[in-house]
């Protein structure tokens, strides 16, 4: 049995160099959704290669809010992320990951006009599970508890979490609001690392799927942006977060919880994207070692 699925986001011409490098996983990068080119033909080459080569297939959807003031907006925000989950299931993947975008209203209306969206998708596409993304600024949609609460908004099983794990650190130690990213990482200890991963499995259904890269920070007016780098380049470090992944998906997932999928998908520049996936796999398995028995 597989510990976990491993890979990163691949278009249809990088399909078989990650699958030389044994990478188990491909994900659908959201720029293939809106190309004009990237018609039915192919999706459906995707599939054809994919499935003879990974056990997971997801797919990121196009970066477009799940919300807006603006009733037209929304409207044609929604058509497009169904239009895409629709050419992602045609591709063969059973994950639409979901970026829920900035907030509008920065109040209750947000959670719901974000769980009409989602309610939407699975109803036009009824064999693909959505995850929503945790974000790394309060000012955009994607806490643990507004995913929470869209999911029992929802109220499916097809909705769950997905874990971009620096996005998590930056949340919870205020990284994205003072820019401290030094003082954040010295917070990210296997103990931080743990908890954030019981968060994720509190609310997660069929996989629990995770996201890394390392990022480091930069000013936009106000705003504290995240730019993602080469793993070794950025933050958080690797060490203290492959050591509580290691433990966790041994002790807690795979022996507690053995109807999740768990994957692990590394979403780094492209640039480094496939030495690093394969490092950052490499680290994990290192850590699992002595805890398999």
């Amino acid at each position: 049995m597989l510990l976990f699925d491993w890979g990163t986001y691949n278009g249809l011409t990088t399909l078989v160099k990650a699958a030389t490098l044994g990478m188990k996983l491909t994900e659908i990068p959201p720029r293939d959704f809106t190309r004009r080119s990237r018609g039915a033909e192919y999706f459906q080459q995707y599939r054809d290669i994919a499935s003879k080569a990974f056990t997971t297939v997801t797919a990121h959807a196009p970066y477009y809010n799940t919300v807006s003031t603006i009733k037209d907006v929304y409207e044609r925000s929604k058509k497009a992320l169904i239009a895409a989950a629709k050419s992602a299931r045609e591709a063969g993947a059973e994950i639409f990951n979901l970026h829920l975008g900035w907030r509008a209203w920065m109040d209750h209306r947000d959670i719901e006009q974000a769980a009409e969206t989602v309610k939407a998708i699975i109803s036009e596409v009824p064999d693909i599970i959505v995850t929503l993304e945790v974000t790394y600024t309060r000012r955009m949609l994607g806490t643990f508890e507004e995913v929470r609460a869209i999911m029992e908004s929802v109220g499916s099983d097809r909705v769950q979490v997905s874990v971009q794990l620096e996005n998590a650190w930056m949340l919870l130690t205020g990284a994205a609001e003072h820019g401290g990213f030094e003082e954040a990482n010295t917070r990210a200890t296997e103990e931080f690392w743990t908890a954030v991963l019981h968060e994720a499995l509190k609310l997660s259904t069929h996989f629990f799927s995770l996201r890394f890269s390392q990022v480091v920070g930069f000013a936009l007016g106000r705003r504290i942006l995240k730019k993602r780098v080469p793993l070794g380049k950025g933050y958080p470090d690797l060490e203290p977060l492959a050591r509580a992944l290691a433990r966790f998906m041994v002790s807690e997932v795979r022996e507690k919880h053995e109807e999740l999928r768990m994957h692990l998908i590394y979403t780094g520049p492209p640039e480094t994207k496939y030495k690093d996936t394969i490092m950052l796999y490499a680290k994990v398995m290192s850590e699992v070692v002595p805890h398999l028995r």
